[in-house]
């Protein structure tokens, strides 16, 4: 591939960026239609990053693009502090019906993830009257100091600190690496009552706000938590007086082949956070929650100058209306099908290949040695990331070890380019094992 025009991009990159902003790839974007991205020399490649979670309708939906430039027109900025507008209104209407906990349902707007999650926490220590927030881990929250207090990840918080206060963390219902050969149901009741005793030798239940968790993570590896974990942890908030807080922020809006991985639960949060797919790639998120919950907010506690913005709304009005037209959810569903069908053969051949898991087509598989899941083979994760890049795909890379291959491609993907990115997988994959 010529690469000319991306090198010296990248170069003006380094110039003027600080190092601490990741440079996964030396590919450059210069513009993109569906699941393909095509750099400033002309070069394709297939996309299973999707923005890291953020695309899910594909890069630039018409209807999006069609409303931004509409509402462009109209009104760029407000600040709904200030102005009440109807971008805003009608989003939080909508998103209530889409999303509704308990009896009524309330809708702040963000701007991101992480101002989802933070709002969330502020959110629910103002309900309690409490301050203690528990948190898992593996897990990815963000990156402002709250958020990154409940990230999981070391590399991700070296140096950063002092770090929020009043955080604590127990270790995630993780299966495949903690299961013991105990079944599922005994792994999660053995669970909840280290759950339990946390609260007698790590936080006092007395003090304890929120427990915030990722039903798939992210960033952590793909891990789905167990059905019957999420069912006790429900009941136990429930007889605490604890807000149970759902991060939905990379499994909302069609990953998982429902609009909320809550949904294939049957358990509804106090309060859940969202963003990435929302708006299309606009910079949206919000916090749904159960009104009662969200009214505890004091004026002025939470807001901003930004979240709301009136374009960003827009787009994600348009963005909601074009995945149910398209019915996103049963576009995941099929791209599942597809993914588990050629991971779990993969595996067969594959003995490094420890684990295939995911949720609808939140889909991961875990490079191990010895087939051992506490044995992560990350070296050879590098290696196989590197290979399909140079091939013309993008793939990341995740869990705390860096040992797990996601995937993450546009759901409105044809059939012909995602099967050719699996074969890319598949070939370097065999070829990096033989």
């Amino acid at each position: 591939m010529d690469k000319q025009r991306s090198a010296a991009l990248v170069e003006r990159r380094k110039n003027v960026v600080p190092n601490g902003i990741s440079l996964n790839f030396d590919a450059t974007a210069a513009h993109a239609k569906g699941a393909l991205l095509v750099d400033m020399d002309g070069n394709e490649y297939i996309d299973f990053v999707g923005g890291i979670g953020v695309n899910n309708s594909g890069h630039c939906p018409a209807p999006v693009i069609e409303a931004i430039v509409e509402q462009s027109n109209k009104l760029i900025h407000g600040c709904f502090q200030v102005v009440t507008y109807e971008p805003y209104v009608a989003l939080a209407e909508k998103l209530a019906i889409m999303f509704p906990h308990g009896d009524a349902t309330k809708v702040m707007i963000t701007g991101s993830g992480a101002e989802s999650v933070e709002n969330a926490i502020k959110i629910a220590r103002q309900a309690t009257k409490r301050r203690a927030v528990l948190c898992y881990t593996g897990a990815f929250h963000g990156r402002t100091n709250l958020t990154m207090a409940l990230t999981s990840k070391i590399a991700y918080k070296k140096g950063c600190g002092p770090f929020a206060p009043e955080v604590y963390r127990i270790q995630y219902p993780n299966y495949y690496r903690y299961g013991d050969g105990l079944s599922p149901e005994q792994f999660a009741d053995r669970e909840i009552a280290r759950l339990r005793e946390a609260m007698l030798n790590v936080v006092n239940e007395e003090n304890l706000a929120a427990i915030i968790i990722e039903l798939v993570q992210g960033e952590g590896g793909f891990y789905v938590a167990p059905q019957r974990y999420v069912e006790e942890l429900r009941k136990l908030c429930d007889e605490k007086g604890i807000c149970l807080i759902f991060d939905e922020v990379q499994t909302g809006f069609g990953r998982t082949s429902k609009w909320g991985a809550y949904q294939h639960y049957g358990v509804v949060p106090d309060i859940s956070t969202w963003a990435k797919s929302l708006g299309a790639g606009m910079p949206i998120g919000c916090v749904i929650g159960k009104a009662h919950v969200m009214d505890a907010a004091a004026p002025g506690t939470i807001g901003g100058t930004y979240p709301g913005n009136p374009v960003a709304c827009a787009a994600a009005l348009a963005n909601l209306k074009y995945m149910e037209d398209i019915d996103i959810n049963g576009k995941a569903a099929h791209v599942a099908s597809i993914i588990w069908r050629r991971f779990t053969d993969l595996q067969r051949r594959c003995p490094a290949i420890g684990d295939v898991r995911g949720l609808g087509a939140m889909i991961a598989f875990e490079l191990v040695e010895d087939k051992n899941p506490r044995k992560p083979a990350a070296d050879l994760t590098s290696r196989l990331v590197k290979a399909c890049y140079d091939r013309g795909l993008l793939i990341l890379k995740a869990g705390t070890h860096a040992n797990i291959i996601r995937v993450l491609s546009p759901l409105v993907i044809d059939d012909a380019l995602l099967n050719r990115g699996l074969d890319i997988i598949e070939e370097e994959m065999l070829r990096l094992t033989a």
